[in-house]
């Protein structure tokens, strides 16, 4: 299993809607339970970004192995974000 890194912001909806999902899949069990989640505060943690400079513009995007496999777009609802974080968590328990 891979682990997910997610560079997110304080005070963004589509990331809490992004962690609602987590939870969400979480509670579902199963391989979502065990998933490995990094999280990277872009205004708090700057420098823990700049592996992924220029990969993204928006949060939360996630990332494994260096590759992003998702960023939120702007007006994104609930349910095509947590689509995406599910697509990403199938994504990681696969390997």
């Amino acid at each position: 299993m891979k682990t997910l890194t997610m560079i997110e912001m304080q005070g963004c909806p589509y990331c809490a809607n992004a962690h609602r999902a987590i939870d969400a899949l979480r509670a579902e069990g199963g391989a979502y339970a065990d998933v490995p989640l990094t999280f990277i505060d872009e205004n708090r943690e700057p420098a823990r970004t700049q592996p992924y400079a220029g990969q993204y513009y928006y949060v939360p995007s996630i990332f494994m192995d260096g590759a992003k496999l998702y960023e939120a777009q702007p007006g994104q609802s609930y349910e095509a974000i947590y689509a995406e974080v599910k697509n990403a968590f199938d994504a990681a328990s696969a390997e």
